[in-house]
């Protein structure tokens, strides 16, 4: 495909071309190592590193024209507009058709939840029929083929490509993750969304946030884009909110579009009863004021029912009958969420991605129902990222777990040993809980499970599906599932 940056220009609004203007590209790229002949080099502003410092590397890799915030003294043709990250969006929509037009695009927002919510999604419409995409923390799946994932929300032009080509792929809806800092960073611009999902709300990403109402209008900005798109496809708007946590009334002011709620109180468009979880996954009876269905899950926990409820919602939305919606999530699994590692001992073992005091709590709880005798949590926090939730989740683990092993997550730049310090201020002032300090996750991993007696449970918290620890820059193979299984054998 080739199309002329004049049309490209069009599309953002307040742009100037410097140059050629049916100067022909191929293709958006906003990181210069990866520069394609033909392509539109966008410098975007970082946080570490600016782009238009890499525009003359870009060219020199055949880039044949750049999209800046500022005109650049080299001989290229340019774009100059007020904000690269939104523009880049915005074109790369126009250069792939729109893709998203194409599709029923479903966000999902909401501190926990949204990768578990999009899996369940996924699932039911595929059930129902309905090839359907996927882009989010753990993978994007486009069609048959799944890739990893390199961050929750990609940027824009990542976005309008995997989009491109789900349709080629024969798709007609994409479940995604959104995450704060996609919609803050207008990684979406140019995506046109018809359900918009909210899970929850509690503290997560102050470092990037600075206060929960930020947060909270981020989350927001979601459900202000539902805005009724194009006659037929398109017209159909919908807001699925959880009606339970206390902040629903906000998303459900910000939309322009039908809402359904859901929840376990029965005062939701969509709740449950008869909850009954078990180490072997979920039960529950789903209910509309017109309609009930059984619902089984492999997932556990209370707060899958949260998750699956949403899920419902959304074929709800989709024009699904609640029992064809509910059989589709029978079979779902999602990688690294209350995942068990079992190599024939005679305690649990499970791997989780819990890394927020809520998130956290939540599997605790599930833990501690599910477990016969104690549960043994080992977590960590990351680094370079809110330090207030540190001691907060440090007094949960010892709060809600019989012995907390406290080790490093992803320390990035900063020191593991100093984050570890903080998460055992919180675990001092905790409950029941006894804690130890093991810097070493691998270390800290083989102890908890050294200790662990017949009727156990351990719960590995923090990383979940990731295979990688990010140390000073360096991202180094590490998987907790890998380590949990190798320590179990060990032992046995």
């Amino acid at each position: 495909m080739a199309i002329a940056i004049s049309m490209l220009a069009r599309c953002v609004g307040g742009s100037r071309v410097i140059g050629s203007p049916e100067t022909q590209v191929t293709g958006i790229a906003y990181d210069s190592r990866e520069v394609r002949p033909g392509d539109l080099f966008v410098c975007v502003r970082g946080f570490v590193h600016d782009g238009h410092a890499f525009a003359a590397e870009a060219l020199r890799k055949g880039a044949k024209a750049l999209m800046v915030e500022r005109e650049l003294s080299l001989d290229a043709p340019q774009i100059v507009v007020a904000d690269t990250r939104k523009a880049m969006g915005l074109a790369a929509a126009e250069l792939y058709g729109h893709p998203s037009r194409a599709l029923r695009m479903i966000g999902v927002t909401g501190t926990n939840g949204k990768t578990t919510t999009t899996f369940l999604v996924r699932d039911l419409l595929a059930r129902a029929g309905r090839r359907t995409g996927l882009i989010g923390t753990v993978l994007q799946s486009v069609g048959d083929r799944d890739f990893p994932a390199g961050r929750t929300t990609p940027e824009g032009a990542d976005i309008q490509r995997l989009l491109w080509q789900m349709v080629q792929g024969g798709c007609t809806a994409c479940a995604m993750e959104v995450s704060s800092h996609g919609l803050v960073l207008q990684r979406t611009a140019g995506v046109e969304f018809d359900v918009a999902v909210f899970t929850n709300l509690t503290q997560d990403h102050f470092d990037f946030h600075h206060s929960f109402d930020d947060y909270l209008e981020a989350k927001l900005l979601l459900f202000r884009a539902l805005v009724p798109g194009r006659p037929g496809l398109k017209e159909k708007k919908f807001a699925v909110v959880n009606g339970d946590d206390p902040h629903a009334g906000r998303f459900i002011e910000a939309a322009k579009a039908s809402v359904i709620t859901y929840g376990l109180k029965e005062g939701n468009d969509l709740w449950a009863t008869d909850v009954e979880a078990t180490a072997g996954g979920v039960r529950y009876v789903a209910r509309t004021r017109r309609a009930s269905a059984f619902v089984r899950l492999t997932l556990t926990g209370r707060f899958n029912v949260y998750n699956s409820l949403a899920a419902l919602a959304v074929g709800l939305s989709e024009g699904l009958q609640l029992e064809e919606a509910a059989a589709g999530m029978e079979k779902t699994v999602v990688p690294g969420r209350f995942e068990p590692v079992n190599a024939g001992q005679e305690f649990a073992v499970i791997v989780d991605y819990a890394h927020t005091p809520d998130s956290l709590e939540n599997v605790l709880r599930t833990a501690r129902n599910l477990a016969e005798k104690r549960v043994i949590c080992v977590f960590g926090a990351g680094g370079d990222r809110d330090k207030t939730k540190r001691p907060l989740m440090g007094k949960v683990a010892a709060d809600l777990a019989d012995y907390v092993v406290i080790t490093s997550d992803n320390p990035r730049s900063e020191d593991p040993v100093e984050i570890c310090r903080q998460v055992a201020e919180g675990a001092r002032t905790g409950g029941k809980g006894s804690f130890r300090i093991i810097v070493d996750r691998r270390e800290g991993i083989r102890h908890a499970i050294q200790l662990a007696e017949p009727g156990d449970l351990v719960l590995i918290a923090g990383k979940g599906h990731e295979t990688y620890q990010e140390i000073k820059g360096q991202k180094l193979h590490f998987d907790d599932r890998e380590e949990a299984l190798l320590a179990i054998r060990e032992r046995l």
